[in-house]
């Protein structure tokens, strides 16, 4: 959506299909990080998007054991919002393509899934898609897939995965938060279990950790038995955890870290969790493949208005992108191979290490952690043209 908007914008002919009637899903990747937020005002339209309802996480906490530590403090940021935006993705997506649609160059077409690539020789030209009124072929001077980490589109190109593993999965489920409940986007580590817990002002969006693999036998123990860990991790919940009324109310997010070798064929490109699938650590995924998607419009979109892109233009966002995205999912496989899978192994109340009770005695430390978050390594700014 971000890709097409911004190519819209420098007046090259976009069509973005969605496979669904709309956007109101349940994501998981709702945090608005200050460099995407520092793309909004680039645009001009960071006061209205601000409109929209949403909470502000100016700081990072966590609790390891019976100890409450401060891990990040984004206060002191190069950029104009020096929190982390919480909003409902379907909001975010709503508000883009409201934007869009008034460039006469964007369309979206919704309920239309991408079901195959069409290929002239070596070249994509094109997709097919399943739409409601039946089948549709679409010829364009460039495909962009952005399906996601099961990409159809990336399977039938036939590019290698580079699978980099992931010892954890993620159950996400919300439950209701009371006025006294702290305020604070908040992480908990006890002995076997993780949780991290977003305000989202009425309700907590809650992710459980498990290890990979363990959801059926969380299942097999029970639901109560379930609802009680909640409870032991965050105690002032109790009363709330029949909200959980059955497993339905729990949704299995199977967690994948992997890149493509390659992003792209003759006339195709790849972004977002389709080049990259992230860790859900740091809440970096969304953030990351809008970098991608303002990379990719800041070099494609002269040569877009010339006609087809040469492999050499797309082989240039990833060179580009790949960098971040390297440099990310390295800090995110040693934060799992070293502190998720020990804790979820663990049995023992644990302690913080001295690294983490150093950098949560420093506030100059905790804003290294809010960089890396809040920023990333290469954050991108708005440099395509603006036609209309």
């Amino acid at each position: 959506m971000m890709l097409g908007f911004l190519l819209a914008r420098a007046g090259v002919p976009v069509l973005v299909l969605e496979k669904h009637g709309d956007f109101l899903r349940d994501f998981r990747g709702d945090t608005i990080h200050p460099s995407t937020l520092e793309l909004m005002h680039e645009l001009g339209l960071l006061d209205d998007f601000l409109k929209l309802p949403h909470q502000e996480a100016r700081q990072l906490g966590g609790q390891i054991g019976d100890t409450l530590l401060t891990l990040a403090d984004f206060s002191h940021l190069p950029t104009q919002c020096k929190f982390l935006a919480l909003m409902p993705q379907w909001d975010f997506l709503n508000f883009i393509a409201e934007r869009a649609r008034r460039l006469p160059a964007f369309a979206l077409r919704t309920g239309a899934e991408a079901t195959a690539l069409i290929r002239d020789g070596e070249r994509v030209t094109g997709v097919c898609a399943q739409t409601p009124q039946g089948p549709l072929e679409i010829r364009c001077d460039l495909l962009v897939a952005a399906d996601g980490r099961q990409s159809v589109l990336r399977r039938q190109a036939g590019l290698e995965v580079m699978e980099l593993g992931a010892p954890m999965d993620v159950l996400w489920m919300r439950l209701s938060r009371h006025a006294d409940d702290p305020d604070q986007t908040f992480g908990r580590i006890d002995a076997g279990h993780i949780m991290v817990m977003l305000n989202r002002g009425d309700y907590w969006q809650c992710a459980y950790i498990i290890r990979k693999g363990g959801y059926q036998e969380i299942r097999e123990r029970g639901l109560p038995a379930f609802r009680q860990d909640i409870v032991g991790l965050a105690p002032y919940l109790r009363g709330r955890e029949p909200e959980l009324r059955d497993w339905d109310d729990i949704k299995l997010l199977t967690v994948a870290v992997d890149r493509l070798r390659r992003w792209q064929l003759p006339g195709l490109l790849c972004i977002g969790d389709c080049a990259h699938a992230m860790s859900p650590i740091g809440g970096v995924g969304v953030n990351l493949a809008i970098q991608d998607a303002v990379a990719a419009a800041n070099l494609l979109s002269g040569p877009l208005l010339d006609g087809p892109p040469s492999f050499d233009h797309l082989r240039a966002v990833q060179e580009r992108r790949e960098w971040p995205t390297r440099m990310t999912q390295r800090v995110q496989v040693l934060v799992q191979n070293n502190v998720i899978s020990r804790v979820l192994a663990s049995q023992s109340r644990p302690t913080p290490p001295w690294p983490v009770r150093l950098l949560a005695r420093s506030p100059l430390l905790q804003r290294i952690p809010a960089r890396l978050v809040g920023m990333g390594f290469r954050p991108e700014h708005v440099r395509s043209p603006r036609a209309c």
